[in-house]
């Protein structure tokens, strides 16, 4: 495979690549100033550019994932065979993709690879299946996969705190190492087949949320999306990460980061306003963050699933015999069903408890009513997966010893592996599908269970139904599930509360047939509309709306390590260098320097607020020229002003952010306003006093001019809604005085009108 290597504008170089295809580009002409980034071209600037147009004919997708979309399999000679993968969702998007879409895959193997064949292996996928593998030792995998992501974030992904050593575990430093090494093996791979000026890159899952910096990191303009296929928690727990700001800004770093739910975007949105200080709008529909002059878009969009494949499968004579046995099997017997991976979190024990209940509650239930549960193999490892298996196996032991006989047993555990249309034949023939995870990003199990109960003609021979009539089905699923939003039709439960999913369970089966009919109409056209197709071709679209602009904007990457970002500027934006500044400096003969004074000449944050002896010595050396005219402009009042600032002499300083101007030392004070009136401050004082006593963190400063409310150090969400009130209470009360109300980041403040009028200050130049 090609390798390539690209240089970053904040080297301010360029250099042209082979593409993928091999062909090669011209080096771009970029003519630069030390300093001055105004003769580069904005069509081609970039992280990597080019002054010719891409050779690549067709847009490219570069589909980044944990794994694969593959199947391996060692054959008897010693030799690798690889077949796709039809059940991964990587594979399944590209039918939304559209053909002008070329798609590349990137990702690890599920089979351990020898390091003698791995050359070859890589040579073979990437020539017959655009694949593009990644070789991790055995060791860094396990720190990596099941240290890192099934130790630390998909727990607490899943609300689940580290508590103690035995939940989760504590948070282990070298298992981040292991994930930032992965990431950045990850980064390697995309760069050896990327064209950035052309490919789209799509990152998925949780196991690469870091990726995204090291690939802005190497090419500022990279078209880059993110999707996270897990819950997004509440901030009060993805808080306790000690690695949270480094994630946080990671994704950031994406151009279009999607979700699942409202819920999970609302959560990260929230971190992201209260950890790192950055607050998102919606405009005209679309989530943005403004992030460092970019745009960040956030997008709500759930996954769906491949029909075709369900329905393929449905229709195979090896689904139809399994139909046919199970219906056998369960005469005269009515069959919940259940199909998840045997893991802490999807609630298993819960439902088999659920049945427990209803059987003992509802006795003429006993012999007709089955709960088949399908147990697949855990994806972790540990301690909790044991538990759960161990509980899960008891419960079962219990309510079969109880309440079955000869001819009847009441829970069916399934905890082999079953081919696809075995699945498929269980929910073929279920009269209600239950799903009691108490936390699921997703959870396609409802949509698969909808679409196989539409069935197809021969189905509907075996089973003994007209084909005329309208199918049925019912769900009981969780509230704490991605699907439960779109499923309106379904019965939503809280897993916890046994009795309540009981209910759900009897509810399910006394529901009147048509109304089973209209719920599961309802479900099937939602899911038949929103297939994985669908969600793959809508993020797509919106993935280049978020990077249509790309080109027209001025890129510099500033930063290190995890904490890169690029500054994103408008195209006329020109970067002044020192040079130029002397230069102009030197030539005119009258000089207004206006200097600003917190966050300027003094740091924000900095624990001292007086200028220090350095500082005042460099203004009166500026002073002391007769050809400049120095000001100090501040929000401060003028008294602290005056006292900060006593040595400087022919300084002048414009207070309040220039209500009190005064050219030099010895000046007179000026104002804006002829014949100032302040009995404005008794009407609005009581009422930010009001909003102080009720907004915890919060203060009032009480300046000559000006009344200012500051909520900078109040709760970043309650402090911005009380603003938003406190700002309509104003306006309200002082409609008809002479001052202006405005709201800024973390201050809400009144001050006088200023009338339209000449200022004399700087007449003279």
């Amino acid at each position: 495979m090609v390798s390539r290597s690209y240089s970053n504008l904040l080297d301010l170089t360029s250099c042209g690549s082979p593409t993928f295809s091999r062909e090669k580009k011209r080096l771009p002409r970029v003519a630069t100033v030390a300093g001055v980034l105004s003769e580069l071209d904005d069509e081609t600037s970039n992280s990597v550019c080019s002054d010719t147009p891409s050779s690549v004919s067709q847009e490219r997708m570069i589909i980044v994932g944990n794994q694969l979309p593959l199947k391996a399999h060692r054959k008897d000679n010693g030799t690798w065979e690889f077949t796709w993968d039809e059940d991964s969702l990587l594979l399944q998007l590209k039918d939304g993709l559209g053909d002008d879409v070329e798609t590349i895959y990137i990702g690890c193997l599920k089979e351990e690879i020898e390091p003698s064949e791995q050359d070859d292996v890589a040579l073979y996928l990437l020539d017959t299946f655009k694949c593009v593998p990644t070789f991790l030792p055995p060791e860094l995998f396990s720190k990596f996969y099941h240290g890192f992501c099934k130790q630390h974030l998909w727990p607490l992904f899943h609300y689940m705190l580290p508590l103690s050593p035995d939940l989760g575990g504590r948070f282990d430093r070298s298992l981040w190492q292991a994930y930032l090494s992965v990431n950045k093996i990850f980064a390697d791979k995309v760069m050896e087949v990327i064209s950035p000026d052309d490919d789209f890159v799509w990152v998925h899952d949780y196991h690469l949320m870091v990726l995204p910096t090291f690939l802005r990191k190497r090419f500022n303009r990279v078209r880059l999306g993110f999707f996270l296929h897990s819950p997004f928690p509440s901030s009060e727990i993805y808080r306790t990460l000690p690695v949270r700001d480094e994630l946080l800004r990671a994704l950031l770093n994406s151009d279009l980061i999607g979700f699942h739910t409202f819920d999970y975007a609302r959560h990260f949105l929230s971190c992201c306003s209260r950890m790192l200080g950055i607050s998102y709008q919606s405009k005209r529909g679309y989530i943005g963050l403004e992030y460092y002059g970019r745009t960040v878009s956030i997008k709500i969009l759930p996954v769906g699933i491949h029909i075709g494949q369900l329905q393929s499968v449905m229709s195979h004579p090896e689904t139809e015999s399994k139909v046919a046995e199970l219906k056998k099997q369960f005469r005269d017997q009515t069959v919940l069903l259940g199909v998840d991976d045997m893991d802490i979190f999807k609630g298993i024990s819960l439902k088999l408890l659920a049945m427990e209940q209803l059987l003992l509650q509802h006795p003429d239930k006993r012999g007709r009513v089955v709960l088949v549960q399908i147990a697949n193999p855990a994806r972790g490892r540990g301690k909790d997966v044991q538990e759960v298996q161990s509980e899960t196996y008891a419960t079962m032991k219990r309510i079969n010893n109880a309440f079955g006989r000869p001819g009847y047993t009441p829970v069916v555990l399934i905890d082999t592996p079953l081919q696809s249309y075995e699945r498929i034949a269980y929910y073929v023939i279920a009269e209600c599908c239950l799903v009691t995870a108490v936390r699921d990003g997703m959870n396609l199990i409802p949509y698969e269970y909808i679409i196989c109960r539409q069935g197809n003609e021969k189905i509907d021979e075996i089973l003994g139904t007209d084909p005329l009539t309208q199918k049925k089905s019912m769900l009981v699923v969780s509230e704490f599930i991605g699907c439960s939003p779109s499923l309106s039709g379904a019965i939503r439960v809280n897993p916890w509360n046994i009795d309540s999913v009981a209910e759900a369970m009897d509810s399910a089966l006394m529901v009147p047939e048509a109304e089973k009919q209209m719920r599961h109409e309802k479900h099937y056209r939602y899911v038949s509309t929103h297939d994985v197709a669908y969600w793959a071709r809508s993020f797509l679209q919106d993935l280049e709306r978020a990077c249509r602009d790309h080109l027209r904007r001025r890129c510099w990457g500033i930063g290190f390590g995890l904490g890169f970002r690029v500054i994103a500027l408008d195209p006329n934006f020109r970067k002044l260098s020192v040079e130029h500044i002397v230069s102009a400096y030197k030539r005119t003969k009258h000089r207004a320097i206006l200097l600003d004074y917190d966050g300027t000449m003094v740091q924000p944050g900095s624990m001292s607020l007086t200028p220090n002896a350095e500082a005042v010595s460099i203004l009166n050396i500026l002073c002391r020229d007769t050809k400049n005219c120095v000001f100090i402009v501040s929000g401060r009042e003028r008294k602290t002003l005056t006292e900060w600032f006593s040595s400087c002499e022919r300084m002048g300083i414009a207070a309040e952010h220039g209500y009190f101007v005064r050219t030099n030392r010895n000046a007179e004070w000026d104002t804006c306003i002829p014949v100032p009136d302040f009995e404005w401050k008794q009407i609005a004082e009581p009422v930010m006093q009001l909003y102080m006593e009720t907004t915890d963190g919060s203060n009032i400063e009480a300046k000559e001019s000006a009344l200012v409310w500051n909520y900078e150090y109040a709760d970043r969400d309650f402090g911005s809604c009380q603003a938003k009130e406190l700002f309509d209470h104003l306006e309200s009360v002082l409609a008809n005085e002479p001052v202006s109300v405005k709201s800024s980041p973390n201050i809400v403040e009144v001050k006088p009108q200023v009338s339209k009028k000449k200022n004399s200050t700087f007449s003279h130049f």
